[in-house]
C-alpha cells in the first residue's frame, strides 16, 4: 500500500496558477503511475491527468490539456501538477491517486488515493 500526501492546494483568482504536489511512500512498484482526479461539489470524480514512471506514457482530460502540466521526480516519488489559466470551473478537491499498471485515467485501477487538496478558483 502506498500513502499519498497532497499540498499546494489553495485560493487563486481565475488565470492565475497553482502547482500541485503528491509524495508518495511505500512500495515503489505500487506508485508506477502517478495520477490527479479532482472532484467538484455536486458533480463525479473525473480524472485530470496521469504519468507513468520515467514520465512516459502521460495522459490529459481534454479541459486539461494545454493549460495543466504532469510531471514527476522518479527520485523522490513526487507527482506534480502545474494548472495555469485556472477558471472558476476548476475549483475542486484534486485527489492524487496511485497504482502499479499504466491505467491512465481509469480511477477504477488506482490502488490508492491520498485525502485531497482544496482548489478554489474566484472569478
Amino acid at each position: 500500500q502506498v500513502s499519498l500526501v497532497e499540498s499546494g492546494g489553495g485560493s487563486v483568482q481565475a488565470g492565475g496558477s497553482l502547482r500541485l504536489s503528491c509524495a508518495a511512500s511505500g512500495p515503489k512498484y505500487f506508485s508506477n503511475c502517478l495520477g490527479w482526479f479532482r472532484q467538484a461539489p455536486g458533480k463525479e470524480r473525473e480524472g485530470v491527468a496521469a504519468a507513468y514512471v520515467g514520465g512516459a506514457p502521460k495522459w490529459y482530460a481534454d479541459f486539461a490539456r494545454g493549460r495543466f502540466n504532469i510531471s514527476r521526480d522518479d527520485a523522490t516519488r513526487t507527482v506534480f501538477l502545474e494548472m495555469n489559466d485556472l477558471k472558476s470551473e476548476d475549483t475542486a478537491i484534486y485527489y492524487c491517486a496511485a497504482g502499479p499498471r499504466w491505467v491512465g485515467p481509469n480511477a477504477a485501477e488506482y490502488n490508492d488515493w491520498g485525502q485531497g487538496t482544496q482548489v478554489t478558483v474566484s472569478s
